[in-house]
């Protein structure tokens, strides 16, 4: 039995990328911490982890915060669920719960927190240390009509790893500071004859912005996942009753890429992040390979009933995660939701079959204000 647990262990690492291993033949970025990466809430997870230009709601401040002045009530909270690995093991999941509060008109603050729950064997992790979380804070303001922008500070514990021996050393805890800076730019255009209306819009987010996070002499020094998604939406109703959302992201792992041989970890922060845009050894056409896109649908029935679909897609040499998503939602007595969220991998065997998000949320204050 516990062979198999550190069978499962050492998989669910492999698959996460816990410790920011690479597959030198294929050349994979990858970073610590990476389940800050990892798409919370239901709604955007049906939605192909697309969410940078979406509508906004409570889960805006994880995608793009500069979108929570356009919230269409005052007050909103959410929490969100995720068993992780659920083939392979049965006590890790993701966590996250967030809320915000608008400050009149075109200002907003939010509080979230994204937490993940591992697991604690004897001899490779110690029980005390099973967990990583991340606490964040929220600020958001409209910088004109149709514009606005975002920042985010975090604070970041990891405790993946703890208790592990390297080198006659154990691993330490790693925590440390990042932040995310985010633009959104939307634009609604109303029929005057009808209740009908189009909107476009544009996001741009660089997440996890910040040094290293260091786990002790045993393991060094790590790149976090700084993130670059840009991302595009088109909302449309003809009467009011139906509304059909489309969003698109394109996003990159601001983090070196692997070469055999070579440690990239010992390359400064804003060097490394700068020239991730061009050190693939096999020079553009490697670099597009790194740009993950998600694409994702969605359909509204009086604002009540939501149908979802997506597809995520990476490159086969690049991490090679490639899945179809789906997903429903129902809004109760205009104040209170449900989403659920299904992952579909292309490929058999993948150990995040059977992945599914649930979320909780609720609204409060006038809509539309």
């Amino acid at each position: 039995m516990r062979r198999s647990f550190r069978y499962c262990i050492a998989l669910s690492l492999a698959s996460f990328n816990l410790f920011g291993q690479s597959d030198t033949l294929r050349r994979v970025p990858t970073s610590a911490i990476p389940f800050l990466t990892t798409a919370p809430d239901a709604r955007s997870a049906a939605m192909g982890e697309a969410g940078v230009a979406l509508s906004a709601d409570v889960n805006a401040a994880y995608w793009n915060a500069s979108k929570l002045p356009y919230a269409e009530r005052d007050f909103g909270a959410t929490v969100s669920y995720t068993p992780w690995l659920r083939n392979l093991v049965d006590d890790m999941w993701l966590g996250y719960a967030s809320a915000y509060k608008k400050l009149g008109k075109g200002q907003a603050v939010a509080a979230s927190v994204n937490y993940f729950k591992h697991m604690g064997i004897d001899g490779l992790y110690t029980q005390s240390s099973n967990t990583d979380i991340a606490l964040n804070g929220t600020y958001a303001r409209q910088l004109g009509r149709n514009f606005s922008m975002g920042v985010t500070l975090k604070y970041i514990s990891s405790g993946v790893g703890t208790g592990v021996l390297m080198n006659g050393q154990q691993v330490k805890p790693g925590r440390m500071l990042a932040g995310d800076i985010s633009a959104y730019y939307r634009k609604q255009i109303k029929n005057e004859n009808s209740p009908g209306d189009f909107t476009w819009s544009l996001g741009a987010v660089l997440s996890n912005f910040g040094n290293k996070i260091n786990y002790g002499p045993a393991y060094g020094d790590r790149f976090i996942p700084t993130t670059l998604k840009i991302g595009g939406g088109l909302s449309y109703s003809a009467d009011g009753k139906n509304r059909f959302n489309f969003v698109m992201d394109a996003g990159k792992l601001l983090t070196p890429t692997p070469k055999h041989g070579i440690n990239v970890n010992a390359k400064p922060v804003l060097k490394g992040m700068l020239e991730s845009f061009s050190d693939a050894p096999d020079g553009f056409n490697e670099e597009i390979q790194e740009i993950a896109l998600s694409l994702g649908a969605e359909y509204w029935y009086k604002s009540v009933v939501a149908l979802r679909a997506g597809y995520h897609n990476e490159n086969k040499n690049k991490g090679d995660r490639r899945y179809v998503t789906a997903g429903a939602g129902l809004r109760l007595l205009k104040n209170y939701g449900v989403d659920f969220a299904r992952l579909f991998p292309v490929k058999r065997g993948d150990p995040f079959s059977n992945t599914f998000r649930i979320s909780l949320s609720a609204y409060f204050g006038k809509a539309g204000s």
